[in-house]
């Protein structure tokens, strides 16, 4: 079953992908409570060649209860990313029935999808070289993620652009966070599991690729923990954010293991400009240098 969530298939419906995708990832069951049994460091990164691969650009909703915003039922959102050999990828439109959009959260979104419906195109903030923030981290495609592991940190590398995040192991949040791309994560390793709980990301970052916004009273919690004999990685996600949702709610996400050298240096802002005038949002640009 694995293989099929992984492996692509040309034009297979929007339904049948979120079934196969939940089946694999129900492989451990969604937020399980803490363990009495004496916490296990998981060995994301074994060796200095072993990576993550995004398996979908799409949050997996949970089996029950509120979950993320997907694709509109009407406009099924075809992945590039997944489905590379398809001649004709969509844009994504978000589906605004979800109970969990506040009335001013799902304007914001109305206003995306109907960017999106007009033609025009609608840049996920990755390919315009911006930060993507939290959990929106877990949405990048098309390179690996790497796991630096020590004593008190960890490490989540994207090679692509470089992006990367930190979590402060065994430590509490900081008496005054401020406001950044990735916030403040720190984190601790239960049953197998690192859980990592961040507060702080800056509102200039969305959730997810749909341009669904955030409030500072944002409040993300990660499980990760590897399934399928170490094989894949599955990411439990818990989203509160008071300000921008009706109520909390979770989400997944799948990762596959992959083993090989890590790609070359890619550079966002290179060669990235609007050649054929779509206009396009801009890319990041510093007003002095850093050095």
């Amino acid at each position: 079953m694995l293989r099929l969530v992984f492996g692509g298939v040309p034009r297979v419906g929007a339904l049948a992908r979120w079934l196969f995708a939940t089946v694999v990832c129900l492989a451990v069951p969604l937020a399980p409570p803490p363990s009495a049994e004496t916490a296990k460091v998981p060995h994301f990164a074994p060796d200095d060649l072993t990576g993550w691969q995004l398996s979908y650009d799409e949050f997996i909703p949970p089996p029950s209860g509120p979950g993320p915003i997907v694709s509109d039922p009407a406009h099924p959102y075809v992945s590039f990313y997944r489905f590379p050999r398809n001649p004709r990828p969509t844009f994504r439109v978000a589906d605004l029935s979800n109970p969990i959009l506040l009335p001013w959260t799902r304007e914001r979104l109305r206003m995306v999808n109907e960017r999106s419906l007009s033609g025009k195109v609608v840049a996920i903030p990755k390919e315009r070289c911006w930060p993507v923030g939290v959990p929106a981290f877990l949405l990048l495609p098309a390179t690996p993620v790497y796991f630096l592991e020590t004593p008190k940190e960890v490490w989540m590398i994207w090679m692509q652009n470089h992006q990367v995040r930190r979590v402060y192991l065994d430590v509490p949040h900081s008496a005054k966070v401020n406001p950044s791309w990735y916030g403040e994560s720190v984190g601790h390793y239960e049953s197998g599991a690192l859980v990592v709980d961040t507060i702080g990301i800056s509102t200039k970052s969305y959730i997810d690729n749909y341009q669904t916004p955030h409030t500072d009273q944002l409040h993300v919690v990660e499980r990760f923990h590897m399934v399928d004999d170490g094989k894949a990685l599955e990411v439990n996600v818990h989203v509160d954010d008071p300000g921008a949702f009706t109520t909390p709610w979770n989400a997944i996400q799948c990762y596959r293991r992959t083993h090989g050298a890590a790609q070359s240096e890619v550079v966002c802002a290179e060669n990235n400009d609007d050649h054929f005038h779509h206009g396009l949002e801009p890319m990041p640009q510093a007003d002095k240098p850093d050095f």
